[in-house]
């Protein structure tokens, strides 16, 4: 034999040698001390115990905790979805002892050649043993942490049978739509129990674990419909299942169970347990605790079915034509391109919120169309301009201060300097202004130069101050154009103010979680009940009286009429600057409901989007069937200290027989706000003389207005 060539031989020996010894020394000290796991754990191992939830009936809502299982023996696991599984992801899984050595080195050959971690070769063993111990044994892709994992898995297969390894890979794998294990994933997909799947139905849980959210059937069924069928066809090369068994398989169409990708009422699920983690932590994903809400199924459904059916009718050109992609278009071409889910959707979006006056318990809560698509809840966490919801805020402030529904305000142009130097020249959405008017009707018919005067007659302060009394948290800068609602809102806590009306002056805070037990049934926690008093009986039923006048001849008058909605109620409707959110809040005396749509990123939703147009059809559905099942609601009572005067509507004043009897209506005063002066006389159908001061002077302290607009008389 030549020298080089023996002494390669001995080079490459020595080599060999040394690395079989290192990696012999590797393995022994890999799992030194503490660094891998104590597989006994897994003689007592049940997954963690997730918090149940319950809506205020007592039905079951949803489970709460990172990972939603139901366990199953591996006898009540079908056969062939076994097969499936192991075909798929473990070949050779019966015949090896944890790690597949023709796969490691298949393995480590494509990585070379590709110069990079191109292909795994972990086993089913190794994959448990990855999931169970994911604390000790993370995600990073390094060849110590792999050593580990392997190790674990060889202990693993040294003590427990291939069945019950397999049994607790097939419960514990994570299978997309937060299922964990194979009977989540049936019931979550099928609607009925991995006993009953047939060969199809299994071939298709046996395709998630390659990319749930790649392959998930709801989302993507065309992509899951064909690693199904690459799956059935390695069954068949297997000799697993007969030819004629897989091309019947292949055929079979992909039935999904309705509604079954995700809880029931997903964004407010999703806010529940938001409040659960602040105040448990992660003790309700392990500890079993059973949560009691305020969620009521029937008026849920009905929010979702009002909203969805709306917002299809506006991008189907109900309210004119509709110069957007409409929400199905844009799904159906984002499954062709898989896009990332996130918080800002391109489609037309929505809210809707119902709560009970009464106690704040939020009934319903719809975050937006699709939560899968986008977890964002914007009825809680989308900040957003009110518009002229907001200006029963600034009306409120009027009252308190004195001023009567038939104070006089002048519907007429503004002109405003603005820092910036340029001047703001806000306008009425019908580019129309009406001159003087009573204070009642410039809120009913929604007109946006009277509300600006009125709030800087006020006082920007006092109104900001007004707003915190009625439960808005957000920054609210002092400048006139917050009067009409440009400072930005959450919608739950817009909506949570009108609470105030419908309770005659009592303020509520929004809650969602009545009581909490542990799994044993002992009382946890229980949240109070915020009542902060806002107005006054008499002040908050004048407010109410004038916001029916919003639904009974206002600017939501037209929507609700038409679908024949007439119970007593309050409400206002609300439209931003350039068309880009509407809104509706209304309410009876026993629930408040509020409706906003728009874009997650502003812009104008279609040409003359208002709110009475858009958004007040689905509020007026949903109280339709809301008290189809429920008891019509009472009328407000109203105060028996208020007084009753005859008015002429054109100037405020007291009616008499030189005033045209058409402008005469009743109103009602808070006794010392009553008009004193009569109206002079005018012929029918004249205008009264136009207000010359158009910015009365703010009552000084201890004042409030008078009988004539800008006169002030001392307060009783």
């Amino acid at each position: 034999m030549r020298k080089p060539l023996r002494y390669a031989l001995i080079a490459g020996a020595f080599v060999t040698t040394f690395s079989v010894g290192f990696v012999v020394l590797g393995w022994m000290l890999v799992c030194r001390g503490t660094e891998c796991p104590s597989i006994s754990v897994l003689d007592q191992y049940r997954p963690r115990q997730t918090s149940k939830l319950f809506a205020a009936d007592g039905r079951f809502v949803a489970e709460l905790g990172m990972e939603r299982r139901t366990l199953v023996p591996i006898e009540q696991i079908p056969k062939v979805l076994r097969t499936a599984f192991v075909i798929t992801e473990d070949r050779r899984f019966y015949e090896h002892s944890g790690i597949d050595l023709r796969r490691v080195f298949g393995a480590g050959i494509v990585n070379v050649l590709r110069g990079g971690y191109a292909q795994g070769f972990s086993t089913i063993t190794m994959q448990l043993a990855r999931n169970v111990f994911s604390k000790q044994l993370t995600r990073e892709k390094t060849i110590l942490r792999k050593l580990r994992e392997a190790r674990v898995a060889r202990e693993i297969e040294g003590k427990y049978s291939k069945d019950k390894i397999l049994e607790l890979y097939l419960n514990q794998i994570y299978l997309g739509s937060g299922a964990y294990g194979v009977e989540t994933a049936s019931q979550r997909y099928f609607g009925k129990s991995v006993r009953d799947i047939n060969l199809a139905e299994a071939a298709t849980i046996a395709a998630l674990p390659k990319a749930p959210g790649r392959y998930d059937p709801r989302r993507f069924p065309e992509r899951a419909i064909q690693r199904r069928n690459t799956i059935l066809e390695l069954m068949r090369r297997e000799g697993a299942i007969s030819d004629a068994d897989a091309s019947l398989a292949k055929a079979y169409p992909l039935r999904l169970a309705h509604g079954a990708s995700s809880d029931v009422a997903p964004y407010y699920v999703e806010w529940v347990r938001q409040q659960l983690e602040a105040k448990f932590g992660e003790r309700i994903y392990e500890e079993g605790m059973r949560v009691y809400t305020s969620l009521d199924l029937e008026l849920q459904g009905a929010a979702e079915r009002a909203l969805e059916r709306q917002l299809k009718a506006v991008e189907g050109g109900a309210a004119g034509p509709f110069p957007h992609r409409t929400f199905e278009q844009l799904l159906a071409s984002a499954a062709a391109d898989e896009p990332a889910p996130g918080s800002v959707t391109p489609y037309l979006q929505g809210a809707f919120i119902v709560l009970d006056p009464r106690s704040g318990a939020v009934r319903a809560m719809v975050g937006g169309r699709d939560f899968d698509d986008s977890k964002f809840n914007r009825a809680t966490q989308a900040l957003r301009q009110p518009g002229s919801t907001f200006k029963p805020i600034v009306y409120a402030t009027a009252i308190q201060s004195g001023r009567a529904p038939s104070y006089i305000l002048d519907d007429a142009p503004v002109e405003l300097p603005q820092v910036a130097g340029d001047t703001w020249q806000p306008r009425n959405y019908d580019l129309k202004f009406e001159g003087p008017m009573i204070l009642r009707r410039a809120l009913y018919q929604s007109r946006n130069m009277p509300a600006i005067r009125l709030g800087m007659e006020l006082g920007e302060q006092s109104v900001v101050d007004m707003a915190r009394k009625f439960g808005i948290t957000t920054p609210i800068p002092e400048y006139p154009s917050i009067h009409i609602g440009s400072a930005d809102v959450y919608p739950l806590q817009m909506v949570a103010a009108y609470s105030t009306f419908a309770n005659l002056g009592w303020r509520v805070s929004p809650i969602a979680i009545l009581r909490v037990d542990d799994a044993k049934g002992k009382e946890l926690w229980k949240p109070e009940i915020v009542r902060e008093q806002v107005l006054t009986p008499e002040e908050s039923w004048l407010m109410v009286d004038m916001m029916k006048d919003v639904l009974r001849r206002g600017s939501a008058a037209g929507a609700v009429a038409n679908t024949g909605f007439n119970l007593p109620a309050g409400g206002k409707t609300g439209t931003t600057n350039d068309y880009t959110d509407v809104w509706f809040i209304g309410y009876t005396a026993d629930l408040v409901a509020g409706v906003w749509m728009g874009f997650d990123k502003p812009q104008k939703i279609m040409p003359n989007a208002q709110g009475g147009r858009l958004a007040a059809p689905a509020w007026a559905q949903f109280m339709i069937e809301a008290y189809q099942r429920k008891p019509a609601p009472p009328d407000w009572p109203r105060p028996s200290s208020l007084v009753s005067r005859q008015v002429d509507e054109l100037t405020g004043l007291l009616a008499n027989p030189g005033c045209p009897a058409e402008d005469a209506y009743f109103e009602w005063f808070i006794p010392g706000t009553e008009p004193i002066a009569e109206c002079p006389p005018r012929a029918p159908g004249s205008r009264p003389v136009p207000i010359v001061d158009k910015r009365p002077p703010r009552p000084p302290p201890g004042m409030m207005p008078g009988a004539t607009p800008g006169t002030f008389v001392k307060k009783p």
